[in-house]
């Protein structure tokens, strides 16, 4: 039996959820969301929570359990407040610059690389620090691992594309094993 998945997620003021068809609507103040839910797991909404639940039955029930409770409280999570991600730059001549649905990167290659972004995510540059938010978790997560992709960090010295609370594994370069 999963301890979160039977936890009710609480509708925020200004937060509403609707449940047809085994798609979740959620709407809020930053936009709307929706989700199919499939079949071990069903949604039921009060007027100040949402439950998920599943047939206990099925064999992998408490998985479906818990990760449809996560992704239904990250929607409306998503719809009440939002969610933002940053992404250092470090290394010399890397830089950064946000353009209506586009960011422009300069990673140290011998051509600059466009990055247009998805729909509902939004970039801001301040410096070296990429800051992406939007209300979908999911889409979110993946645009930052996409862009951290174009220039993954380095060992040795730490250029490349990180995200700002990663802590890096540095190495040492080959004098310190000469000593």
């Amino acid at each position: 039996m999963s301890r979160l998945g039977k936890l009710p997620i609480k509708l925020p003021e200004g937060v509403s959820a609707q449940f047809n068809g085994g798609i979740l609507s959620v709407k809020g103040p930053k936009g709307e969301l929706s989700r199919a839910i499939k079949a071990p797991a069903t949604v039921e909404i009060d007027e100040s929570a949402i439950k998920v639940a599943v047939n206990q039955e099925a064999k992998d029930a408490s998985a479906y359990w818990g990760l449809y409770r996560a992704l239904v409280n990250n929607m409306v999570t998503g719809v009440k407040v939002g969610f933002t991600k940053k992404l250092e730059i470090n290394g010399v001549g890397y830089r950064a610059a946000a353009s209506g649905n586009k960011l422009n990167l300069n990673l140290g290659y011998s051509h600059p690389i466009e990055f247009p972004l998805p729909a509902g995510i939004s970039a801001a540059v301040e410096g070296n620090v990429i800051t992406l938010s939007g209300i979908d978790n999911e889409l979110l997560g993946n645009t930052a691992y996409k862009i951290r992709k174009l220039r993954t960090p380095e060992p040795y010295k730490g250029k490349g594309v990180k995200y700002a609370d990663e802590t890096l594994r540095r190495k040492a370069g080959k004098t310190a094993a000469k000593k």
